[in-house]
């Protein structure tokens, strides 16, 4: 069966259970489901408490290959999987981050699955959703405004205006806020200086609300913020300005992870949503932790390709949560290892098997990286109309020949069905292969050193390179006591390298680092490399002009994207 409807279209036609229904299928009591209408969710914070104790389930990571606007589909496979999982008798909950607007109003369109493999309701999950990342923004910004609010009544925190590293967010994409001039006007307004936005998926308080265990590992997190620097170079802490608690106060019931179901009535969390080509890239911990607390399986996904999310799956939540994930799942498509193999965009619906060797490189590539972490590795190929038998046939055997295995999956269009081979492999693959999972560097590897080995053994690069200023940051941080964090890279996820438009498996390149930040309360020192920027733009076309409202007062055109 192939769909001839949009994916809003089918998602509508969805015969949706009550949520307390779907919650009670993972043995979550009704009055602990705490409904937002009648499809999603909050799941209480008394009942994730008492399910410590509880032996975990398996963790499995769907990643993917180098992104291009072929697709991949990582989202739609997540679903697919976590359906197939459950039709074939494994007890199975599905984590998901949650959508941005920016992007769903850029050229991604919705971010909730396609085809007959979706979370609903769709419209819902993708545009404000229960609040979590306006909740974010929120606090964020109370933040900054709190910066500024103590320099303006006296500054008894001693904040040199010059080193305020504190910037404000927001949930869109606005290229024009990238570096602004914030309190002009007058006395009244404040002290002038520069400063920018950010995207509220690169927010630190985003991260940290992925990465905290509790409410009270939450606000203590937030107090360890450093939102500027003194004259003499001390840090001035977001717990110096008294800040923290209020935050806390704000961001209580975003902590709550977010339920709702999938096309096939099957139980997902969706909550938290850094980006992984500028942040960490994975839904948050208390969601992951709670799921496999309840589920025998837990399938979940990090963004972009596995040189970004899964590296920083594995090495910083992970880690950081002491999770210890036992298979991944690599997703590709013969387009876009077309569009690796040099293919351009306009000969995609043409068979191309040489094409499609050539792109299996990118494949190898990522394959490698994940199987440096140990952990067993299938593929799947995510089916396209108009893929043929040939072009398939070479990335199994390509797979084969790197000693994995790539299964063809119709998800898209037959739902769970259709992924019904992929999850009896990846349950044969539990069953024989064990685990044996470590990250890719240890705790008190230098800063500076952890970069050089991700630019290194994921990047294929010969080098990281940063100037004198940043070298010595990094040295200063680490003399302060932060030397033994994990290191998050900012760069285009578009190549292995920082130069999106070299696709394949480039090498000899170098990886510039532009810029460091310490994100103190979330645990990790981000490093942006190349021309990467923490507040994207709008395309040319951006998808917000295919939206509106139909006759019926219905959000049309949210599933458009420029892919």
């Amino acid at each position: 069966m192939t769909s001839i409807m949009t994916d809003i279209e089918i998602a509508r036609r969805a015969r949706a259970q009550p949520i307390q229904e779907v919650g009670s299928k993972l043995g979550i009591p009704s009055e602990h489901v705490l409904p937002f209408g009648h499809e999603k969710a909050k799941v209480s914070g008394q009942f994730i408490d008492s399910l410590q104790g509880r032996t975990d389930g398996k963790l499995i990571l769907i990643t993917a290959i180098s992104p291009t606007p072929g697709g991949e589909g990582k989202t739609t496979t997540t679903i697919g999987l976590g359906d197939a999982m459950n039709r074939i008798g494994r007890r199975t909950a599905i984590c998901l981050r949650e959508p941005s607007l920016g992007p769903c109003f850029g050229m991604k369109g919705g971010a909730t699955g396609g085809g007959y493999s979706q979370v609903v309701p769709m419209d819902d999950i993708n545009l404000h959703f229960t609040g979590d990342l306006h909740a974010i923004t929120a606090a964020h910004n109370l933040l900054s405004a709190m910066v500024d609010n103590s320099v303006f009544w006296g500054n008894k925190a001693g904040i040199d205006v010059r080193r305020v590293v504190w910037r404000r967010v927001m949930d869109m994409n606005d290229r024009a806020l990238r570096q602004i001039n914030c309190s002009l006007g007058g006395i009244s307004n404040g002290f002038p200086r520069e400063s920018g936005f950010d995207i509220t998926a690169a927010s630190e308080v985003m991260a940290i609300l992925c990465l905290a265990r509790d409410l009270k590992d939450l606000e203590q997190r937030l107090g360890d913020i450093i939102v500027a620097y003194r004259r003499d170079r001390t840090p001035v802490y977001c717990r110096d300005l008294k800040a923290d608690g209020a935050m806390a106060v704000v961001l209580r019931q975003a902590m709550q992870p977010n339920l709702v179901q999938t096309l096939e009535n099957n139980p997902a969390f969706i909550h938290g949503g850094p980006f992984a080509n500028i942040a960490h890239g994975c839904n948050s911990v208390v969601a992951t932790k709670t799921a496999l607390k309840l589920a025998d399986y837990v399938v979940t996904e990090a963004g972009f390709g596995a040189d970004l999310g899964a590296e920083k799956f594995f090495n910083i939540k992970c880690r950081k949560a002491g999770l210890k994930p036992d298979a991944a799942v690599i997703v590709a498509t013969v387009r876009a290892l077309k569009m690796n193999g040099g293919a351009s965009r306009d000969d995609l619906s043409v068979e191309d098997v040489g094409a499609v060797e050539r792109g299996c490189a990118n494949l190898g590539r990522h394959i490698e990286n994940v199987n440096q972490f140990g952990v067993p590795t299938v593929v799947a190929i995510n089916h396209f109309d108009g893929d043929s038998d040939g072009e398939i046939a070479a990335i199994q055997a390509y797979a084969k020949a790197q000693r994995s295995e790539a299964v063809l999956c119709r998800h898209w269009s037959q739902g769970s069905a259709g992924a019904e081979a992929l999850a009896h492999h990846v349950v044969d693959m539990l069953e024989q292969d064990e685990a044996r999972f470590t990250p890719l560097y240890s705790d008190d590897l230098p800063l500076f050193e952890k970069m050089q080995t991700i630019a290194r053994r994921v990047y294929r690069a010969d080098d990281i390179v940063a100037n004198k200023s940043i070298r010595n940051r990094l040295r200063n941080w680490t003399n302060a006591g932060y030397g033994n964090l994990p290191v998050c890279i900012a760069k285009t996820q578009y190549s292995f390298s920082s130069d999106p438009r070299l696709r394949g498996t480039p090498i000899g390149h170098t990886v510039p680092v532009r810029e460091v930040r310490l994100a103190a309360g979330a645990g990790f020192v981000v490093a942006i490399c190349g021309e990467i920027m923490t507040m994207p733009g709008l395309p040319r076309v951006p998808s917000a002009e295919a939206m509106g409202l139909d006759d019926d007062g219905l959000v049309d055109g949210l599933d458009w994207t420029q892919a």
